[in-house]
């Protein structure tokens, strides 16, 4: 009797560890409540608007899902920070190394190296650059969510509990909140939705979806052809096995992929709305 062939396994990457992956869906779940809850009261004179409220249980509980939301985007940018000092501790020994080190996620003058030959290799001029770990526009994403839970954040808990914020600054201070925390929303929400939804799933080499921030995992290939710098640096130091592990089977995948175009379609949906609404019925 002839012996089954053995199918051998290409090997992946391990990019993201668990607890990033989760706290990355966890901040996806929580950004699309905040996006469509706050765009429908921020629109609640449309009929879009009044539709997704129905979709909520009514305008009062929008208005709760929104705040529970922002309590899970709290909680998500926490624990990162948590996660950061653990990192700090466990592989870099000092924070130093970690803001400052090759793999830091500060800006730094290879990034503007980057978007410089970037520029050059858009308009066929030169060659692609050879990015490291961090590209300067995941960089550029990374950094917003700071601005934005500041911003955003504060913003947003000051209208949440004005009597409180209140005893210490003037009354007026809350319309100056609602103005920035309306806008700011409305801006990173357009932003989310069509600059990093192209710049993660849609450029040519990754269209149609990017699944690694879901997986933590990539084919090796993909990390020579998209990651040429750090590839290269984990082979010549020998760490390159280190991080090789097996891939998800296709069921784990096909449920991922399930999750990752219903927030595609649902973000590319809120554009259109937010879109129509700015043209045809702003107030």
């Amino acid at each position: 009797m002839a012996q089954p062939t053995m199918v051998k396994t290409e090997k992946h990457f391990q990019r993201f560890t668990r607890l990033e992956r989760i706290l990355h869906i966890l901040m996806i779940i929580s950004f699309m409540s905040l996006a469509l809850t706050g765009m429908t009261l921020k629109f609640s004179y449309t009929g879009w608007a009044v539709f997704m409220s129905k979709v909520f249980g009514g305008f009062e509980s929008a208005g709760f899902i929104h705040r529970a939301a922002a309590v899970i985007m709290f909680g998500v940018f926490a624990a990162h920070i948590y996660d950061l000092s653990v990192t700090k501790r466990r592989e870099y020994g000092g924070w130093k190394a970690l803001l400052f080190g090759p793999n830091s996620m500060i800006p730094n003058r290879k990034d503007l190296q980057d978007f410089t030959a970037s520029m050059k290799w858009f308009l066929g001029r030169g060659e692609r650059p050879q990015y490291g770990r961090w590209t300067y526009w995941e960089k550029f994403d990374y950094f917003a969510v700071f601005w934005g839970i500041f911003v955003i954040g504060s913003t947003g808990l000051s209208l949440w509990f004005p009597e409180f914020f209140t005893q210490f600054m003037p009354g007026w201070m809350l319309n100056v909140a609602t103005i920035i925390h309306s806008d700011e929303a409305l801006l990173a929400t357009g932003f989310i939705f069509t600059v990093h939804f192209f710049n993660t799933h849609l450029r040519p080499e990754k269209f149609p979806m990017d699944l690694v921030v879901f997986t933590g995992r990539m084919p090796v290939y993909e990390l020579k052809l998209d990651k040429p710098a750090e590839f290269e640096s984990l082979k010549a130091k020998g760490k390159l096995t280190d991080y090789l592990v097996d891939p998800y089977p296709p069921v784990v995948i096909r449920a991922i992929r399930v999750f990752a175009w219903a927030a595609l379609a649902t973000g590319f949906m809120a554009v259109i709305w937010i879109v129509y609404a700015m043209i045809f019925a702003y107030r």
